[in-house]
Parts: structure tokens; C-alpha cells; sequence
């Protein structure tokens, strides 16, 4: 054995064996469903939803476009963020498609002051939609982040930001259903705060550092 071979077998002798990463797909999906029915549950224990909206779903096609749209858009983003997590699995492609997804879907209620998919009204209107959008995330963003600290992100901030911006908009989607429809309201009351969380999660992304991350795991 040359000198070569003698240092890489001196080095790699009591390296402990590395587990493969999980399915990063399935981990994701398994993320946004929990996440899909906490969001859910609880709006429903807080209130009921707008009277109609589910029929509305039925009976308006551009409703129901708008809504695929959103869940769409959170489920990329979802998976984007999960595969942050892990070296080498996110394409640029795959990480600007999920934003310019988002960025349409959020364009429909702009496009609705002109437009609006339903006619405005302020019925269903819920007192503190905005407060129950920023709460009914901040779990979410919690439970992300554990899983994904525990992969390897080598961009834990971008990380943070991309689960943050997917369980912002979870509550922020559903409350089309729960609460009023109005292009005004949505943008300022549901998608603004499911956005304020974006930097909300970049913080805690930042003090919540894995121990890898930090000089002798302190």
C-alpha cells in the first residue's frame, strides 16, 4: 500500500456510514397535505366558511381556475423547497417555475379589479382573516424547517424563505373559500400577510441554525 492509499485509509476508517436521503418528493407531499388539513381544520373550528363558496367552485369556472391555480402554485413551491434541502436537486428551471407560477396565480387578483372571477361582495367576511393567516402559518413554517434542518441546505435562508412562502399561502388560498371575495381584501388581507411570512421565516431560519452549521455543534 503507497502512501496514497494509507492516508485515505486512515481517513475514511472510522467515518460512521451516511443514511441516503429520504424520498424528498413523498417528504414533501407529505409536508403540504399535514399542513393542507391543519390549515383547513382549524379555519373550520374558527368559523365557518363564506355560505356558497363551495358551490361557487362548481358553478364559476374562472373561481375554480383561480383556486387550481393557487394549489398549484403552493404544491411547486412546496417541492421546490424540500428539494433546496438537499444538494444538487433543484434546477434553476424548477425554482423559476414555481415562482413565476406563483406570481401568476397572485396576478389573477390584480387582474380582478377589472375582472374579478366572482362579483365583489362582503359576505363571509371574516373579523380577523389577516391575524389568522399569519398564526395558521407560523406552525407550519416550524414543522418545515425541522425537516428540512435535518437534510443538508446549503442555502438554508432561501430554504426557509420557499417553505415560508408555500405555508403562507395555504391559509391565504383557503380563505377564498372562508372568508369574503374581493380583489382588495384578498391582496391586502390574505395574500400580504401569507407573504409577510417569507421574512418571518428567513429569521427563524437564520437564529435556528443546524448544529453542523455552528464551530463544535455550539
Amino acid at each position: 500500500m503507497n502512501n496514497h492509499d494509507s492516508l485515505i485509509a486512515n481517513l475514511s476508517r472510522n467515518l460512521a456510514p451516511v443514511p441516503p436521503p429520504p424520498n424528498i418528493n413523498k417528504l414533501a407531499m407529505l409536508w403540504f397535505c399535514l399542513s393542507a388539513f391543519f390549515v383547513v381544520v382549524l379555519i373550520h373550528l374558527m368559523g365557518p366558511v363564506r355560505p356558497g363558496a363551495f358551490s361557487q367552485l362548481l358553478k364559476e369556472p374562472r373561481f375554480l381556475l383561480e383556486c387550481l391555480l393557487g394549489l398549484a402554485a403552493i404544491i411547486w413551491v412546496c417541492q421546490l423547497a424540500f428539494r433546496d434541502a438537499i444538494p444538487g436537486a433543484l434546477t434553476k428551471q424548477f425554482y423559476a417555475f414555481g415562482i413565476m407560477l406563483m406570481v401568476f396565480w397572485v396576478a389573477q387578483y390584480v387582474i380582478g379589479f377589472v375582472s374579478p372571477a366572482l362579483e365583489p361582495s362582503m359576505l363571509g367576511k371574516r373579523d380577523h382573516c389577516f391575524t389568522e393567516t399569519l398564526l395558521y402559518s407560523l406552525p407550519l413554517i416550524l414543522s418545515g424547517l425541522f425537516l428540512i434542518r435535518r437534510l443538508y441546505p446549503l442555502r438554508p435562508v432561501r430554504t426557509a424563505m420557499s417553505i415560508s412562502l408555500a405555508a403562507g399561502m395555504l391559509p391565504a388560498l383557503y380563505m377564498q373559500l372562508a372568508c369574503m371575495y374581493g380583489p382588495s381584501h384578498i391582496l391586502t388581507h390574505h395574500i400580504l400577510p401569507g407573504l409577510l411570512m417569507v421574512p418571518i421565516g428567513a429569521a427563524i431560519a437564520k437564529l435556528w441554525r443546524p448544529h453542523r452549521d455552528t464551530p463544535n455543534g455550539k
